[in-house]
Order: C-alpha cells, then structure tokens, then sequence
C-alpha cells in the first residue's frame, strides 16, 4: 500500500513538473495513433460504405472476413508486419522495423476492420435509400459518398472513436514492431510495461493516468455523437 500511495505521489509530481520523458512518450503515443486512424478513415469508412451498400460475388465471405479481422488479436497483426518489415521479408528494404513508420502499419491493420466493419453495419439497412434519393436529384458519385458520410456521420465517428481507442491502447504489436526504443518508439502503453518491471512505479503511474484520462475523454466524445 505504501508503494502505491508513494507511486501516485510521485505520478502527480512527475505530471504537474512537465517531465521531459513522459511528455515525450505521450505526444509520440497521441501522433503515432492519430496518424494511423487519419490513414486508416481515408480508405476504410469508402471501403464499408461499398461493402455495406454494394451487391458482388464473395460479399458473404468478405463481410465474414471483415468481422473476424475486428477481433485479430494484436500479436498477430505485430506478427505479420515484422515478417513483412524484416531484413528476410518482402518489405525489408525499406529498413522502417522498429520506427513509429512501422508501429502506424501495425495499427492501420488492426483499426481497419473496426473502421469498415462498424461504417459497413451502419449503412447496411438505409444506404441504398439515400444514394438512389440523391442520385434522383442529380448528384454524382463523389456527392452521394459525401451525402452518405454525412447522413452516417454519428456512425462514422463512433467507429473512428474506436479505432483511436483500439490504437492507443495498444501494445502487443506496436512492441514487436516498434522495438520499445527510448526516446524513439516508446508509448504510454509499452512505458508501463518497461517502468512496471523496473520498479519505476511513479512513472508508470503517471503514464496510465494519462492513458486512463484520454480513455475517460473519448468516452466523453463517444457519448455525445450517440447523443447519450
């Protein structure tokens, strides 16, 4: 008990005196995810809005496979990257393994299937509605997406809350592929491990009060577009 009263002490000291290292870690935690979710919206909210709307051959099959990658365990997704990234794998020339261009890889993989699957289900029932409404009204291919992102916003932006969500909290495949480097690919989730078995308990406290505080705000967010 005295450790962890001490732990906390020492979390807040470590908070309100602005220490370099776990500022350091929070903003490349903030950037590496933010970047990941940018990439991964751009072509995983037209990708479920297709899937979810369009008729083709094997759409049974790639809604199935949507819905198993959105529980791909982390260590997986690590996996496939290193393999990909490494001096023997198809990718290794870009000698990016172990640099937070690699950890974003790894994360685009595992917030995808959130992204497309939660945008696929939304527009599943009411798209085809709306996109033959607007083409009646004469608007175009790129004006019914953006009318159809629109008009699904609330279910677009809980799933990029997600995926955020899913990012920063993650710490399997981001290790593998990341390296844990200190003042390089060190984030909030992957510092608690290391200052955890270090015996640094203040540090890794004030790190997961941080990750727990942005967990508290994108609940905040996400209540608010379900107009809870």
């Amino acid at each position: 008990m005295d450790n962890l009263l001490r732990g906390f002490a020492g979390a807040l000291s470590l908070i309100l005196s602005g220490n370099r290292e776990v500022y350091r870690i929070i903003g490349l935690s903030l950037s590496v995810s933010f970047i990941s979710v940018a990439i991964s919206m751009a072509f995983s909210v037209p990708a479920g809005i297709i899937i979810g709307m369009k008729k083709f051959p094997l759409r049974k099959p790639v809604i199935m496979l949507i819905n198993t990658l959105m529980g791909l365990p982390p260590v997986i997704a690590g996996l496939v990257v290193y393999l990909l990234l490494s001096r023997s794998g198809p990718l290794g020339y870009l000698g990016i393994l172990h640099s937070p261009r690699a950890m974003i890889i790894a994360q685009v993989l595992l917030i995808s299937p959130i992204i497309t699957g939660v945008t696929m289900a939304a527009v599943k029932d009411r798209g085809s509605l709306i996109q033959n409404t607007a083409f009646t009204l004469g608007a175009g291919r790129l004006q019914v997406l953006w009318t159809l992102i629109r008009e699904f916003r609330t279910s677009i932006g809980s799933s990029l809350i997600a995926g955020y969500g899913r990012a920063i909290s993650e710490v399997g495949a981001v290790m593998l592929v990341g390296g844990n480097i200190k003042g390089y690919t060190r984030v909030m989730t992957t510092a608690i491990i290391l200052e955890t078995n270090m015996g640094n308990f203040d540090q890794a406290i004030a790190i997961g009060i941080v990750l727990l505080t942005l967990f508290f705000i994108l609940n905040i967010f996400f209540q608010r577009i379900q107009g809870a």
